[in-house]
């Protein structure tokens, strides 16, 4: 028996837990495009495969509602691949492990893969049915949301009809999407020189690991721990009482995940070794009591090694400098939207510090915004701040957000039938992740649009949960929807 059998709905269920077979890392989409292609052809159904893999799979319309007008639902077939750091997992390869924990789906020690694996699920379960009603059905399935937008960019004009899209890439059942922010990414390449280490000297290993991490966009909000920030305090507060080098440093992964976990290695004298662990612990009891109501797991690590006398370390000017970066790089909202309550304006993630090879350190950072002007603005912060340290970057042309529009159609079906169902109205409202929506709306101007979804915490973590409850109402609702549209 599957660990999903006695969820229901169970066809919905069932190609969830197929789905979590399949690997399907951003940019490697082969073997869920292959087959989502196969169930197309099982079933029946038209399908077609554009030139970046986007996939699109047509149904005609349940008996007696061949009049209604054709419904787009829309998922993303990549999944982001973040796994905890003992965890021996290969994406490439290894099917997802579920399980089932107070109500919840989860995985073992990496990403469940219900952003957007529960919206795919849904698709195939209604292509799959014979007795839910619906007028003509397009199924839209995306290549490469997670790192770019890539397959909603090289969408083509025409690929799909309808005029109306039910976008099934949110994470809070009982609200409603009509909008969404625009984002970009700024990346730096530093330079650093290095020198041959002391035999006399010591090196310590810093850790900063069990932070819950999550979406840059979702989360961003939530008071959590970056672990590079932290990292790059606890080393500013260090230089304050004893000089050191930095051997490596290196943390986070993806541009759209807050960092989990990070590390450090430093190089001083050997009779600075009480000094400085009498400083970190200081330092750590500091930051440990500032994030006790969001960050329960935080552990920060001391760890003295042996010497390597073949490790070199960063100079005494490459040291500052890549540590002003780390400190000085903003992190987190930024604004509020002054016209709906609770939502992030502005934000920036400080994603990833990696070390590309002997004299290269890689840092990148992402920014979201539902002002495009403010995006701009606070991306062109984050580049000040390399350039003021003589780091060339790069930024990418980013995407647009997606304007609400109060008066959409398929958003007053969708809260008549929200409303029929669960005898409550939902929650109308924008959202600060990305969304392909507003690309969407590019290239079809005309298109009529909501997002909606059930209930995912930790997504972009190994934390990430999937809530089962809020499963069925959300199949519940998506069939509400169908026959009313």
């Amino acid at each position: 028996m599957k660990a999903l059998d006695n969820l229901t709905p169970k066809s919905l269920w069932f190609y969830f837990e197929e789905i979590c077979q399949i690997p399907r890392p951003s940019k490697k989409e082969e073997k869920i495009i292959k087959y989502i292609l196969e169930f197309a052809n099982k079933n029946g159904l038209k399908s077609k495969k554009d030139k970046v893999g986007n996939v699109l799979i047509q149904k005609p319309a349940y008996k007696g509602y061949e009049t209604k007008p054709s419904i787009v639902l829309q998922s993303h077939l990549d999944m982001v691949c973040e796994k905890n750091e003992k965890t021996k997992f290969d994406f490439d390869k290894d099917p997802i492990q579920v399980f089932i924990e107070n109500g919840w789906v989860k995985a073992h020690g990496t990403t469940l893969g219900a952003d957007d694996g529960i919206g795919i699920a849904a698709q195939l379960a209604i292509l799959a049915s014979n007795d839910i009603q619906h007028g003509p059905i397009e199924c839209l399935f995306t290549v490469d949301e997670e790192t770019g937008l890539a397959g909603a960019f090289g969408l083509e004009k025409g690929f799909f009809e309808g005029k109306t899209l039910l976008n099934l890439d949110s994470e809070d059942e009982g609200i409603l999407f009509i909008g969404c922010a625009g984002g970009m990414d700024t990346t730096a390449i530093v330079k650093v020189q290095t020198n041959s280490i002391n035999i006399k000297n010591e090196i310590i290993r810093i850790e900063v690991s069990g932070l819950n991490g999550g979406h840059s966009g979702d989360d961003i909000n939530k008071g959590l721990g970056n672990s590079i920030k932290i990292i790059a305090r606890i080393l500013r507060n260090l230089n304050k009482q004893q000089n050191f080098n930095l051997i490596n440093i290196a943390g986070g992964n993806l541009r759209n995940a807050i960092p989990r976990e990070a590390f450090c290695e430093v190089v001083f004298d050997s009779e600075d070794l009480i000094n400085i662990e009498r400083v970190f612990d200081k330092i750590s009891l500091e930051i440990i009591s500032e994030y006790q109501k969001t960050e329960k797991n935080l552990k920060l690590s001391f760890i003295k090694k042996e010497i390597d006398p073949e490790v070199k370390t960063l100079n005494n000017s490459s040291t500052t400098i890549l540590l002003n970066i780390l400190n000085s790089l903003p992190h987190g909202v930024q604004s509020m939207n002054h016209e709906i309550s609770g939502l992030v304006e502005t934000s920036t993630n400080l994603a990833f510090v990696k070390r590309i090879d002997e004299n290269t350190f890689e840092i990148g950072t992402n920014q979201r915004s539902s002002s495009d002007t403010l995006k701009f603005d606070i991306a062109n912060k984050v580049a000040s701040v390399f350039k003021l340290a003589g780091a060339p970057i790069v930024q990418s042309t980013g995407y647009p957000g997606w304007k609400p529009n109060s008066n959409s159609s398929i958003l007053k079906q969708s809260i008549e039938a929200y409303e029929s169902l669960f005898h409550t109205r939902p929650v109308v409202t924008a959202i600060h992740a990305g969304l392909e929506c507003g690309l969407f709306l590019e290239k079809f101007p005309n298109l009529d649009m909501i997002s909606f979804g059930p209930t995912i915490r930790g997504a972009h973590s190994p934390d990430e949960k999937l809530e089962i409850e809020s499963v069925e109402k959300f199949w519940n609702l998506l069939k509400g929807i169908l026959r009313k549209a």
